[in-house]
């Protein structure tokens, strides 16, 4: 018998090129007519926003810019941005960017639109409501937070915090693959992996809402991905690369949000959030490392095997689970190397005293360590981290 689950996901979902610039058409009665643009500094001085800044003003909206988000936003830019959103009296609050631009404008539709104190929010489930209406527009291929309920923050100097709760479910996404066509190559592999990331740790998820759902969608997703990413680094102009990378992205978060995510994440936090090194990249350095050490475990081994052939088409020839499983696991290590990324935690700045901090940094994350197919101990984090080193 099917075991009881819950699957929530975004009402609506638009894929299409050029839907930036019909912003007005597919999200303008949703959003208002006071609505408040979240996004980054680069992608306001590179003009990314522009067609659907003109498609919202065109309709007759009122629009307000914040566009002060860093990567891992601080406690500080989410309050900012909340103040000028009541200011503004916005109606409606749209992320224009990647993950970091999302997660702070889901935030700020709740804190904005319910006027909650956000330290009574932090957590799973805790968020209260009700929300301003919310929409996404992603402009890179990797965290998929234009499907999820999930919003981090950086609070103090270095410590991720989260709020997960269906109310930060955007009520629209909107995928336009020529957003991403300027997107460098780093980046580009960077978040493709995070991507692929949420797919695995979805699909192997001990969370007890792991369900038939986000399994398909995982499945999918990984295939997606590994299709199409050498090509999506290596043709930044590839539009059919580029939306095949959108849609997996999006795939994959649509079932890390419903079966969550584990120790990979809970081992990437620390490196983020003490070393500023970009999330996606963070989860590549230790994805290898967190597998092979689930590997160990019979169902984990299984799961992996299972995924390896749509990641990884030729491996649907490998003999056995273990044979898949082992080869899944290093053609994932290799594809880093192969799409120039740094493999090593010493290449991103990351000295072997700092070992110790990161692993003990790492057990706060119980959310995620919770879902981990293996049962992880600070030992055993910073056995991974040396592994890495």
């Amino acid at each position: 018998m099917v075991s009881a689950f819950a699957f929530h996901t975004v009402k609506t979902i638009i894929f299409e090129l050029g839907a930036a610039a019909k912003l007005a058409d597919h999200v303008g009665e949703l959003l208002g007519e006071r609505v408040m643009i979240v996004t980054d500094p680069g992608l306001m001085k590179l003009g990314l926003p522009g067609a659907a800044m003109r498609s919202l003003q065109d309709a007759g909206a009122e629009l307000t810019i914040f566009h002060e988000v860093e990567e891992d936003p601080s406690l500080s830019t989410l309050m900012k941005a909340v103040e000028k959103a009541k200011a503004d009296e916005v109606t409606g609050v749209l992320g224009f960017g990647g993950g970091s631009s999302m997660d702070i404008a889901k935030l700020v539709a709740l804190l904005a639109g319910s006027g909650e104190d956000l330290d009574e929010a932090w957590g799973v489930g805790n968020a209260k409501g009700p929300r301003l209406p919310l929409a996404m527009v992603p402009t890179t291929a990797g965290t998929g937070s234009e499907v999820t309920p999930v919003s981090i923050i950086t609070v103090g100097e270095d410590e991720k915090r989260g709020v997960s709760s269906p109310l930060l479910i955007p009520d629209a996404a909107i995928l336009d693959p020529e957003l991403t066509l300027g997107l460098p190559p780093h980046t580009t592999a960077a978040t493709g992996i995070d991507a692929m990331v949420h797919a695995i740790e979805a699909y192997a998820s001990a969370s007890p809402n792991n369900n038939q759902m986000s399994k398909a969608m995982a499945l999918e997703a990984l295939q997606l991905l590994g299709e199409n990413i050498h090509a999506a680094v290596r043709k930044p102009g590839d539009v059919k690369a580029r939306g095949g990378m959108m849609l997996g992205a999006m795939l994959a978060g649509q079932a890390f949000a419903n079966s969550p995510v584990a120790a990979v994440h809970a081992l990437a936090y620390p490196i983020g959030g003490r070393f500023h090194v970009s999330h996606g990249l963070s989860n590549s350095l230790v994805l290898p490392h967190v597998l092979r050490f689930n590997a160990a475990n019979d169902d984990a081994r299984k799961m992996y095997a299972e995924l390896a052939p749509h990641a990884f088409a030729d491996l649907a020839s490998a003999d056995g689970t273990q044979a898949k499983c082992s080869a899944f696991i290093e053609r994932l290590a290799k594809l880093a190397a192969d799409l120039g990324l740094e493999t090593k935690l010493r290449d991103v700045g990351i000295a072997e005293a700092d070992l110790p901090g990161l692993a003990s940094d790492a057990m706060k994350q119980t959310r995620l360590l919770v879902n981990n197919p293996r049962a992880v101990s600070e030992d055993d984090a910073l056995l991974i981290y040396r592994q890495a080193y």
